[in-house]
């Protein structure tokens, strides 16, 4: 069996659950593109799905970052709303200084995620687990504030998730992050154009 047919024997058999995931995370990160408020209520039904999908997958880091992620996805929705009715100017920029600084946090959470991935769980893929989830976590944060160069992170750490959904064999997922690759390179257009008019 070729790779194209093993890919798509393994979406004709991929479970409901991850439907339900791809389906719910698309549609939540494509309205975040178009800053529509309702991305924040449709991720938490994603990444609660995605958690445990991740968990049976032995992705602890990932797993992790989806609690995150709906701990963000309250924040987010709350801070949105908050600088609507305050008619502050959505979308900021980060200085060259303070994306230094979150390339930083980044690099020192892969550390550390690693390690305790490596040392604590069964899982054989720590390091990239653990950077991947770190990129995202951070992504995530400058999404809820509403930072322009979140998209960029966005993009590059959906390309890097493919091959890692592919060799765990979450076929479907990683054709949705490749999409979604797409989705945030055009969000990041769209808010960039927003935030140039704002300025």
């Amino acid at each position: 069996m070729n790779l194209i047919d093993q890919i798509v024997s393994q979406i004709a058999h991929t479970s409901l659950l991850e439907w339900f995931a791809v389906v719910t995370g698309f549609i939540c990160i494509y309205l975040a593109a178009k800053q529509h408020i309702l991305n924040w209520p449709i991720s938490i039904f994603s990444v609660i799905a995605y958690a445990v999908l991740f968990y049976q997958g032995k992705l602890y880091g990932e797993t992790i970052l989806q609690g995150y992620f709906l701990f963000t996805g309250i924040y987010g929705w709350y801070y949105w709303v908050k600088r609507k009715q305050e008619h502050k100017k959505p979308i900021v920029r980060l200085t060259g200084r303070k994306m230094i600084v979150a390339v930083g946090a980044i690099f020192v959470f892969s550390i550390l995620l690693g390690l305790f991935l490596h040392h604590f769980t069964d899982t054989d893929v720590a390091y990239i687990d653990g950077t991947l989830a770190s990129i995202s976590f951070v992504a995530q944060f400058l999404m809820t504030r509403k930072v322009l160069q979140n998209w960029i992170m966005w993009v590059v750490v959906d390309i890097l998730y493919i091959p890692l959904f592919m060799y765990k064999e979450y076929f479907l997922t990683a054709i949705l992050y490749g999409v979604l690759a797409v989705i945030a390179w055009l969000g990041y257009m769209d808010w960039k154009k927003t935030w140039k008019a704002d300025h």
